[in-house]
Parts: structure tokens; C-alpha cells; sequence
């Protein structure tokens, strides 16, 4: 009874200790943590200042640039405040250019094909981009036939479409001129 009493003991004392060290490696840990979090806090506020010095006020919500963001891109995705900030910078400079297009119309309602009209480019770049490849290929073409159409005539017609001047006689020339 006594070796059972002071294994119980013994076992509680263990169990007291193993408890004081969980407690004191989750306070350092905890502190850690808290560290770090502040510095983090700090940096992310100084890459605000930053932000803010360098984008002025941002022309749309950035809550909702992000939320917009966030629905397209991978759900693994972090996303940087920089790279928050440029993509609202980007989509407020095509909104201007799309407005600029807008006001050179004469009407003074905007109607939606000219809304169309003024957002092709963007809509439509891979359409647009796979015709310019299109085109370039097809100049390419062109390119290699007029090529291929010159050398052929090097190599077969020897055209002589101007006198040489050896050939060229100034004083019957000007003989035939005074005789008519």
C-alpha cells in the first residue's frame, strides 16, 4: 500500500511537472508569436505608408477589387497589398481609356454599341492577337513568293530599262530637235 501510495505520488508529480512545462513552452511560444505578429504589423504598415504615398487615393473600392480577385484566382492564392493596390491602379487607367474613346463620339448619350466599340480591345486581345499572328504569317508568305519571284528574274530576264550613257549620243540628239 505504501509503494502504491508513492507511485500515485510520483505519478502526480509528473504529471504537475509535464504540465508546468507545456504551460512554459505555450508562454514562449505565445510570445514568440506576439513578436512576431508585431513585426509583421509593423512592416505591413510601413509597405502601406508606402502604398499610399505612391497610389494617392485608389479609384475603386479595394475591398471589392480584391473580393473580385479573390473569386478568379486559386483558393491557395495570397495576394500582396502592392499587387491589391496596382491591379485597382490598372483597372481606373482602362476605365479611362475607355472614356477617352467614349468622348470622341459627337453624341452626347452613350449608347451600348458604342460602349462595345470602346472595350473591344480588351474584351477580344486573344481573338486580336491570334489575327495578328494570322497576318504576319500570311506577310511572311508574300514576303518569301516576291523574293523568290525576284531571284527568278535576276537568274532568267535581263531587263535593260535605261540607255547607258555610252550609248547615248547628245549631238544627234539635239540635231534631230532643230531639224523638226
Amino acid at each position: 500500500m505504501y509503494y502504491e501510495e508513492n507511485t500515485q505520488e510520483l505519478e502526480k508529480n509528473e504529471m504537475k511537472e509535464l504540465e508546468e512545462n507545456n504551460v512554459e513552452e505555450n508562454e514562449v511560444s505565445e510570445k514568440l508569436e506576439e513578436e512576431n505578429e508585431l513585426e509583421d504589423d509593423e512592416l505591413s504598415e510601413e509597405e502601406n505608408e508606402e502604398l499610399d504615398d505612391e497610389s494617392g487615393s485608389l479609384p475603386f473600392a479595394k475591398a471589392e477589387v480584391v473580393r473580385l480577385m479573390k473569386q478568379n484566382l486559386d483558393k491557395d492564392k495570397m495576394i500582396r497589398e502592392r499587387v491589391k493596390v496596382e491591379m485597382n491602379n490598372f483597372l481606373g487607367d482602362v476605365l479611362k481609356k475607355v472614356c477617352k474613346q467614349l468622348n470622341e463620339y459627337p453624341y452626347t448619350t452613350i449608347e451600348y454599341e458604342m460602349f462595345r466599340e470602346s472595350v473591344y480591345p480588351y474584351i477580344n486581345i486573344e481573338r486580336i492577337n491570334q489575327e495578328k499572328e494570322r497576318i504576319l504569317l500570311h506577310l511572311n508568305a508574300i514576303k518569301a513568293d516576291c523574293d523568290a519571284l525576284s531571284a527568278d528574274v535576276i537568274k532568267t530576264l535581263k531587263i535593260k530599262d535605261t540607255l547607258e550613257e555610252d550609248d547615248i549620243d547628245f549631238k544627234t540628239i539635239g540635231e534631230d530637235s532643230e531639224t523638226i
